[in-house]
């Protein structure tokens, strides 16, 4: 699981209060967090909001995608996707696209096809209500 560290989302004064509350990895976020009350029940433990939670959860989603580690997470973010809710809105083929343009920019190979449309089908069935 990547350390919270990695997520961009997360201010630092945030990041000592949650390494405080023993969550240090993206996974426990994602734990701590599963439902409504115990993202409330987060928030109120760090002096965050529910919506700071709710990103913070997007993005840590995002990371936990399988075979995603720090180049895929600099690719996503040269197109400008941040969060998992980011990739639930775009198309299977705008995805491709975003993220073939991004690997060009960044001047590194491109996620074969196979690879996106794994996270765009994780991306999807991690859809939250």
């Amino acid at each position: 699981m990547p350390p919270l560290s990695q997520l961009q989302r997360v201010p630092p004064v945030y990041l000592e209060r949650l390494d405080r509350q023993g969550i240090f990895t993206s996974g426990l976020l994602l734990e701590v967090s599963e439902t409504p009350t115990r993202r409330q029940y987060l928030a109120d433990q760090v002096g965050a909001t529910t919506v700071d939670v709710d990103a913070w959860r997007d993005e840590a989603m995002l990371l936990n995608l399988a075979r995603f580690g720090p180049r895929e997470q600099a690719i996503f973010a040269q197109a400008g996707i941040t969060g998992i809710s980011e990739v639930q809105a775009l198309s299977l083929d705008e995805l491709r696209a975003r993220l073939s343009r991004a690997a060009q920019i960044l001047g590194v190979e491109r996620p074969d096809d196979l690879t996106v449309e794994g996270w765009w089908q994780q991306a999807h069935t991690l859809e939250e209500e």
